[in-house]
């Protein structure tokens, strides 16, 4: 089992800790309810070091990049932030990824934390024959995410760069907190704003440090990945291992907004993903919310008023924010539209519910 380098840290805080991704993570500290209303009121802070860092490097970074990514990175320009896909060769997706561009010939990329040896093995096996530089530096980078309204005001106090009006899904090597080449980017896994933060482990005890002190008078709160996970549902973000995995091809977990079919954009599985969406795909993730009572969990079955499978759920939770059981999952295509009527299978009922657009939750 892996740690991060704040590990002690969360112990000394009270935290409860458990296997995630190969990592004993906090998983909540004072409570999810009062974590999640933090972050969508306040701010909170999130220990991501598990995630995992890939630099691209070279001539031929950029190559690469549109070869193994569904979006299209010739648009970035230096300091911006793309979300995007690795497509595989078979229809689904290997894993979902930030993709920060530093200069032409440098790119990080951000990818989860349970896929980082896998995704290192499949950029190598397709770099091949493209030759870029390839470093894997995730045992190296601690990584701090910010999340909530006041977040961006309160970190302000730690660097003398203007980063309040920082626009989305940007970023800046500043000096942050007494430490040097700090990566401040204006992403984030909540739908609530911030800031995700990226630094040496050397580093890491002194900025969390100072994240806490900074935040203080403003109510910050360490933030478990339990109430992450509930965040992250209401603003209807994707999960892998849950809502995309190897199976499943970003038209219909609705990612075409990430899957560009430029000109200059020949990536892995092109042909096939620009077919789904120009003649359309047989199910679709959709968001629900469940009018009766329970709690809608991944795997549990998704029928029809008859009592027909007609798919699957992948996320559920009860969302605090909204004071209603929610979920995500694949359905048929006759059912994808809004409002349309299906039931959740928990514990032999069918407990009606009704599909509804997402997010769940609107950014303010």
């Amino acid at each position: 089992m892996k740690i991060t380098v704040l590990k002690d840290k969360h112990e000394e805080m009270g935290a409860k800790m458990i296997p995630f991704a190969g990592f004993n993570m906090p998983v909540q500290f004072e409570g999810v309810t009062i974590e999640v209303e933090t972050v969508r009121n306040a701010l909170g802070v999130f220990d991501v070091s598990h995630m995992g860092e890939i630099w691209i490097e070279g001539p031929n970074a950029l190559n690469l990049i549109q070869w193994v990514s569904s979006n299209d990175a010739s648009v970035l320009t230096d300091g911006k932030i793309q979300y995007t896909c690795f497509p595989n060769d078979r229809g689904g997706i290997v894993d979902d990824f930030l993709l920060y561009r530093f200069h032409s010939e440098k790119f990080l990329l951000v990818v989860n934390a349970a896929n980082t040896e896998k995704d290192w093995q499949w950029l190598n096996g397709q770099n091949k024959e493209i030759g870029a530089t390839l470093i894997n530096a995730s045992d190296d980078i601690a990584q701090l995410a910010v999340q909530g309204p006041l977040a961006l005001k309160a970190m302000q106090k730690l660097t003398d760069e203007p980063v309040e009006e920082m626009p989305f899904f940007t970023f800046k090597v500043i000096r942050f907190a007494g430490a040097n080449n700090v990566i401040f980017s204006t992403t984030g896994y909540t739908g609530s704003g911030g800031c995700e933060i990226y630094f040496k482990n050397e580093d890491a005890l002194k900025i969390y440090e100072a994240v806490l002190d900074a935040g203080k008078e403003y109510g910050i709160k360490p933030i478990g990945l339990a109430a992450r996970d509930i965040l992250r549902l209401e603003a209807g973000l994707c999960l892998y291992g849950n809502d995309i995995d190897d199976t499943t091809s970003p038209i219909e977990a609705g990612l075409g907004w990430a899957t560009k079919f430029t000109e200059n954009n020949d990536f892995i599985n092109r042909e096939n993903l620009l077919k789904q969406k120009t003649e359309g795909v047989s199910r679709k993730l959709v968001g629900f919310v469940l009018l009766e009572r329970g709690i809608p969990r991944k795997d549990y079955k998704i029928l029809d008023a008859e009592g027909n499978p007609i798919g699957r759920v992948t996320s559920g939770s009860m969302s605090p924010t909204l004071g209603k059981p929610i979920g995500m999952g694949y359905v048929k295509k006759p059912f994808v539209r809004a409002d349309t009527e299906i039931f959740i299978e928990i514990r032999g009922k069918a407990l009606k519910a009704r599909v509804v657009k997402l997010p769940f939750r609107k950014a303010k």
